[in-house]
């Protein structure tokens, strides 16, 4: 039945969650005793309206996406009392809900048996064994896995299957299990035959973070997303509690953290060494104390055993009485510990991918996120953890704690600000969703009056459209004479050229050359050079500014053969090089070589040869000239990439045939002290620059859930 906004119904379901207490802050709770009707909260009802809705249309595998604490226990046991057994097979009145941990059946198993106690209710699972014909049963997929077990559950008997956690169900090992009882999931054992099905069976996922971050597509068992309901919405329609934000700078450098290929998120046992030190635990502890001393149920988040095993240990040498859990730990302790958590006989409890998942704690007033993290889902699902209402206990907020890079040196991690699409240096401390949504609000409107601010990193990554630009770094790129830097015209009327990685030469026609290079590496390896000269470097001639504050250095190498005897021979023409001088800038190293080629080199109106306006350079190249580019041109390796980098250069080889004397002396030059070597370096890197932004931005956008269809594929 469809309730109308306006109708008596709604108006007092509105009026009866709108009851709030005021003792322990304001808070909206619901309960169903034994044998009393189910009330269900309005997103929940409009949630249950969009799966009967397409359910109808005709879809029978639909996912539902609702955030931790936003009841998705009560909402799809609720969907499965309210599915009628189809006409063409009336037997099918049993329903199987399949889940992910020990600890997500017994609370599934035992809010079905609170709901509705004239059901039969069994678990699958382990030791525990179901017969099969019970009106709802609980399984573990790993159970199902087992062909005996899951030989229990006869399609024909069964009206619907909920998969809880269903960002899951893309695995082989849930679609190994789902296949038997919708043949468009397709299984992964090739050998695998589909049942014939009397009747279409509805698969109904439930997550609260319905995406993966892996690139398998959970398009390949849902159909689509009816309902979606955002985190922040919970909170801000008072369904959450308040939470408060405290994110931590801290001196963590995740640049070298190796990174897995396939989920996107970092690898432990890399992560592991550099948030688990002395230094980084002491600072959790700390912050601990100095911002959440007050909460009385604390969890903490780690990235191995071995950080749970040492965090825990600095809490209690603070006086702190922590304790842990992790995925060795024995079932009945775990269950011991979780339950002493709960009553809030200790204050913090440290775990490891144990209580990410179907951890229903809501007495949880605190959550330290201490391993950072990449993904979204990820992060969500730890900092939902403390989310939950809980006006029994008394809890009033809940305080979130995460840590991030000082230096904000890798991009992709997700932390709080990052959530709202700010930098992390941005943020401050007890921050609440409206403070943030405000600052996000203001910085969009400042981008808007004044441009993008650079120099900003967020967890956003943006994708230009169309970028047009001459790369000067290309040798064979025209421009400017084929000088390689235009900013060469604002130095000197010389032609100079610019050979990249910061080396700038001037030809000093016939009577050798002059090379500026950067200081730290002084005069470059031969290696990167092409015309196999260079040999010792000698003497020392000018000197500007002093060594210590150098920045660039300039060598003198003078021929040693004629060039017609070197060209016949094909050996280089320069033997030895010597240091003319130092200097702090480039206009004072190149104002300095101009100075000393005038004076040393060529001196009289020889020296006009060497002007960037000389008559000469505005006469046809030679063939010489022309067939030593064109080979050169030919030869070239171009570096592609899924945006076409690399593919396209900025010359043709007509084009070429037209050069002046003066832009092919320049090519040369620039291709004997190797630009070309490092052109096809710096397009390598950008090229795999440009496919990890893609491959980040498609990870990204996986874990975006919108309401509508599925892709079969990412």
């Amino acid at each position: 039945m469809r309730v109308g906004s306006g109708s008596p119904l709604l108006c007092s379901m509105l009026r009866l969650w709108r009851l709030r207490i005021s003792t322990a802050g304001h808070w909206r709770c619901y309960t169903a005793g034994v044998g009393s009707p189910v009330v269900l909260r309005p997103y929940q009802e409009t949630c249950l309206q969009a799966c009967v809705d397409a359910l109808e249309r005709g879809s029978t595998r639909i996912g539902v996406s609702l955030p931790t604490g936003a009841g998705k226990t009560t909402v799809f046991i609720s969907l499965l009392s309210r599915l009628p057994a189809p006409k063409q097979a009336p037997d099918a009145t049993r329903s199987l809900v399949i889940v992910n941990s020990v600890e997500l059946a017994r609370q599934t198993a035992e809010q079905a048996r609170r709901l509705f106690p004239e059901w039969t209710v069994e678990i699958e699972q382990g030791k525990q064994q179901a017969s099969g014909l019970a009106d709802l049963t609980v399984a573990t997929f790993q159970t199902l896995l087992r062909s005996q077990r899951l030989g229990k559950f006869r399609a024909q008997y069964l009206k619907g299957v909920i998969v809880d956690e269903a960002h899951h169900a893309a695995a082989p090992s849930y679609r190994r299990i789902l296949s038997h009882f919708d043949s468009a999931i397709k299984s992964p054992d090739d050998e695998f035959e589909p049942p014939a099905l009397s009747h279409r069976i509805p698969i109904l996922g439930f997550s609260a973070t319905f995406s993966r971050h892996d690139g398998m597509a959970l398009g390949s068992v849902f159909e689509e997303i009816v309902y979606h309901k955002d985190v922040v919405e919970m909170i801000k329609d008072q369904w959450l509690c308040e939470v408060r934000f405290t994110t931590v700078q801290a001196d963590l450098d995740l640049s070298g953290v190796t990174v897995n290929t396939s989920s996107g998120d970092f690898n432990p046992t890399s992560l592991a060494h550099v948030v688990n030190t002395p230094v980084v635990n002491e600072l959790v502890v700390r912050s601990w104390l100095d911002k959440a001393a007050d909460r009385k149920s604390t969890l903490v988040f780690c990235v191995n055993l071995a950080h749970v095993n040492a965090l825990t240990t600095t809490f209690r040498n603070a006086g702190v009485d922590a304790r842990y859990v992790h995925s060795k730990t024995p079932a009945a302790e775990r269950k011991a510990l979780v339950e002493d958590f709960k009553a809030g006989k200790f204050p913090v409890l440290v775990n490891c991918a144990v209580l990410t998942e179907g951890t229903d704690i809501p007495n949880i007033d605190c959550v330290i996120v201490a391993r950072p993290t990449r993904s979204r889902n990820v992060f969500a699902q730890m900092i939902g953890r403390g989310m939950r209402l809980s006006p029994a206990t008394g809890k009033d907020y809940c305080r979130i704690i995460d840590f991030v890079d000082s230096e904000a040196r890798v991009a992709g991690v997700v932390s709080t600000p990052t959530l709202f699409g700010l930098d992390p240096s941005m943020i401050s401390d007890d921050e609440t969703i409206e403070s943030l949504e405000e600052r996000n609000a203001a910085m969009v409107e400042a981008d808007e009056e004044t441009g993008p601010r650079t120099g900003a990193v967020t967890g956003n990554m943006s994708s230009p459209t169309a970028v047009k630009y001459i790369d000067h770094d290309d040798p064979f790129v025209l421009a400017d004479q084929g000088s390689g830097d235009p900013s060469l015209r604002q130095l000197t009327r010389n032609a100079w050229v610019s050979c990249g990685g910061g080396v700038y030469v001037l030809e000093c026609l016939g009577k050798g050359y002059i090379r500026i290079t950067p200081a730290e590496g002084g005069d470059e390896s031969d290696e990167e050079r092409e015309d196999g000269g260079g040999g010792q470097v000698e003497g020392t001639g000018v000197v500007t500014g002093q060594e210590q504050n150098a920045k660039f250095v300039a060598h003198y190498t003078p021929p040693t053969l004629a060039k017609q005897t070197a060209w016949m021979l094909k050996i280089s023409p320069y033997r030895k090089s010597r240091q003319i001088l130092t200097a702090a800038t480039l206009g004072d190293a190149v104002r300095g070589c101009d100075t000393y080629a005038l004076n040393e080199i060529l001196p009289g109106t020889v020296a006009l040869g060497l002007l960037r306006t000389s008559r000469w350079r505005w006469e046809p190249a030679s063939e010489t000239q022309k067939q030593f580019i064109l080979k050169r041109w030919k030869d070239r390796k171009v570096i592609a990439a899924a945006d076409g980098l690399g593919k396209a250069m900025h010359t043709t080889e007509e084009g070429l045939r037209a050069l002046k004397k003066g832009e092919a002396a320049n090519i040369i030059t620039r291709l004997k002290h190797g630009a070309l070597t490092r052109f096809e370096k710096k397009r390598k890197q950008q090229a795999k620059i440009h496919l990890a932004q893609q491959k980040e931005i498609r990870r990204r956008a996986r874990e975006d859930v919108r309401v509508g269809r599925l892709p079969l594929t990412h």
